[in-house]
């Protein structure tokens, strides 16, 4: 299909004998498809990533669009261990209490408040004035 292809990086037609097919819809020059980021070429040896039109390489796309830790705020790598609080994702060594510091393990209970964790020791009583918190995070 060369010449008949629009490039999805220039909008130029695509004359060369190779193209780089990124999705079913999208196509582009070998020379146009680099990380919108970083400007890194994205080519058969490198991990491409779309969104929103554009591409992105693994690093990057991590970095600005990648579930980020609720504590620290750094983003995860493929072998962290996590634990989850409603929509909350956290580092296992960052899930600890916000008084005390004690990390939380699975099982423990404990009380989210707004971004803060709490052990059960310090969260106190809940509104109804039970001692119930919580029961224990989830891993995904």
């Amino acid at each position: 299909r060369p010449g008949l292809a629009l490039c999805a990086g220039c909008g130029g037609r695509i004359q060369d004998p190779f193209l780089l097919r990124v999705s079913p819809d999208l196509e582009w020059h070998v020379a146009c498809l680099k990380c919108a980021e970083c400007g890194q070429p994205l080519d058969e040896t490198c991990t491409c990533f779309l969104r929103d039109g554009k591409a992105y390489c693994k690093r990057d796309y991590s970095r600005l669009f990648g579930i980020k830790c609720a504590q620290c705020r750094a983003a995860f790598s493929s072998s962290d261990l996590v634990m989850r609080a409603r929509d909350h994702v956290y580092h296992l060594e960052c899930f600890r209490c916000a008084a005390c510091g004690r990390q939380l393990l699975p099982g423990d209970q404990f009380c989210l408040r707004e971004r803060d964790l709490l052990c059960r020791a310090d969260h106190g009583p809940t509104p109804d004035g039970s001692a119930a918190a919580a029961r224990g995070p989830r891993s995904p």
